[in-house]
């Protein structure tokens, strides 16, 4: 470096080639930078030595652990036991079942019927009990109309009647009077046909004259004449005679209507029942056919419930058949179950698809007015499926795919083909594909296959009693030791 003195003396401090007055020489462009070469070079070195540092590092952590693993103390290998399943299984015993299939329905009144006004008019009286919900009996009378116009076409249709009878009374005196001036008349034309006789005899005598014959002929024509007229007045008074007697048949029949329209005036309960419904009071004026009020029947009540197409299928082959099958109907209220017995009479009109199978009623059996059903309301029907003869009962859980079970035989699963026929709750019914004493699997199992080993709960608690007593325990395939108990299959 250059100094005031024009000499050169270079100052090593911190790195830094100072002047004497320390001043860096950098700022006078005089300090030569490393090359690019030494730079690269540089690093190249450091990056190896950490390279091999690291290297032995590791390289002396591996020797070591593995010297501090070999002086340790090597486990004893415990043994290995093949997976026994601690499982439930039953006893498979050929019965016959009859199972109670369950389903819902609404109770629905047997018979409704609503009333309507006969005759029109103003309602000048109603029954007491005439309320939504009252109870009412046969024959009483619900409401009363105004008989005012009622009575007097009553008065004048009697009258009608009374002047028609008199009309026919007149008509049959007036053929009694005909017909018996017909008899006089006919006696007198005999005595006068004698006559003429008699006198046509005294004139072949030549003891008569022409003109007394004459006479005579003229008589008889009168009499004969006398006596057509007479008969032609009997037919015509008989014919007026039918035709009053029409007249008072259409005269009595419009007197029986306008009796019946009187009585009519007066609504009566058709049947004992309870009302469910009432449109009518004092002074309101009613219209011929006008709804006024609803009645049920309250001692008959059915309930309505939709069978499925398959239960439908199985009851309506069975031999006891589906109309006149017994069923017990449970209403649950107030937390308490009221049982009654009902029978099944009737199949709804048509099927709805909508509810997915056939409708049926049945009808309930006993007091209704004690139980204090009304329609409406929500009901459990227990209906007797048909009978399943020789069949085994086992638990919905126990069948695989459908149509699978598996039997244990020897301490291993085997497989059964099977056909279930019905069911009863979660229970199925099979009566094809096992036999009489099968321990059939009822323990779901998701690793399911043929030959797995099994042991019962009763033979898996009867080796743990063994080997609390001292004996070992037996470890062909049957049991596990106490700290590897076997797994439990579930699903």
């Amino acid at each position: 470096m250059l100094t005031k003195n024009n000499a050169v003396q270079p100052v090593q401090e911190t790195g830094i080639e100072k002047t004497q007055d320390n001043v860096p020489v950098e700022e006078f462009g005089l300090v030569q930078k490393p090359s690019l070469t030494r730079v690269i070079f540089v690093t190249l070195v450091r990056g190896l030595f950490q390279i091999i540092l690291m290297v032995a590092v590791l390289a002396g952590a591996y020797v070591g652990m593995n010297k501090l693993i070999s002086s340790g103390e090597k486990p004893t290998r415990r043994p290995s036991f093949k997976t026994v399943y601690t499982v439930d299984t039953l006893t498979a015993e050929l019965k016959d079942y009859r199972p109670i299939m369950t389903v819902y329905g609404e109770t629905t009144a047997s018979r409704t019927v609503d009333l309507r006004a006969l005759v029109a008019g103003e309602v000048i009286s109603v029954h007491p009990n005439l309320q939504i919900g009252e109870h009412v009996q046969a024959g009483e009378a619900l409401l009363e109309v105004d008989h005012f116009n009622y009575e007097g076409a009553l008065r004048e249709a009697k009258a009608n009647r009374d002047e028609t009878v008199a009309r026919i009374a007149e008509y049959q005196a007036r053929i009694d009077g005909e017909k018996s001036k017909l008899l006089n008349l006919l006696v007198q034309l005999g005595l006068a046909e004698k006559d003429l006789q008699r006198i046509q005899s005294l004139r072949e005598r030549g003891t008569s004259t022409q003109k007394q014959v004459d006479d005579r002929m003229l008589i008889v024509s009168q009499r004969k004449q006398l006596a057509t007229q007479t008969k032609l007045n009997v037919v015509s008074e008989n014919a007026k005679l039918d035709q009053q007697r029409a007249i008072l048949a259409r005269l009595k029949w419009r007197m029986n209507q306008a009796e019946r329209k009187l009585r009519d005036t007066v609504l009566t309960a058709p049947f004992s029942g309870i009302i469910s419904n009432a449109q009518v009071d004092v002074g309101k004026m009613l219209g011929a056919n006008d709804v006024v009020v609803t009645i049920y029947q309250a001692d008959k009540m059915d309930v309505r419930f939709t069978l499925t197409d398959q239960l439908f299928g199985r009851i309506q082959t069975d031999k006891e058949g589906l109309i006149g099958r017994k069923v017990k109907v449970v209403w649950v209220v107030g937390g308490e179950e009221r049982v009654f017995p009902a029978v099944i009479d009737r199949i709804g009109a048509q099927i709805s698809s909508a509810k997915g199978g056939i409708e049926v009623y049945a009808t309930i059996l006993g007091d209704m007015k004690i139980a204090g059903v009304r329609p409406g309301a929500f009901v459990e029907i227990r209906v007797p499926d048909k009978t399943y003869n020789a069949h085994v009962r086992m638990p919905e859980s126990a069948v695989y795919n459908g149509n699978t079970i598996y039997v244990s035989v020897d301490g291993k699963l085997q497989r059964r083909a099977v056909k279930v026929s019905g069911y009863d709750g979660e229970y199925v019914l099979v009566g094809e594909g096992v036999a009489q004493g099968d321990k059939i699997l009822t323990t779901r199992i998701a690793e399911i296959s043929e030959g797995l080993a099994v042991v019962s709960e009763s033979e898996a608690k009867a080796q743990k009693g063994k080997r609390g007593k001292g004996k070992k325990p037996e470890n062909g395939g049957k049991q596990k030791p106490d700290d590897a108990a076997a797994p439990k299959g579930n699903q």
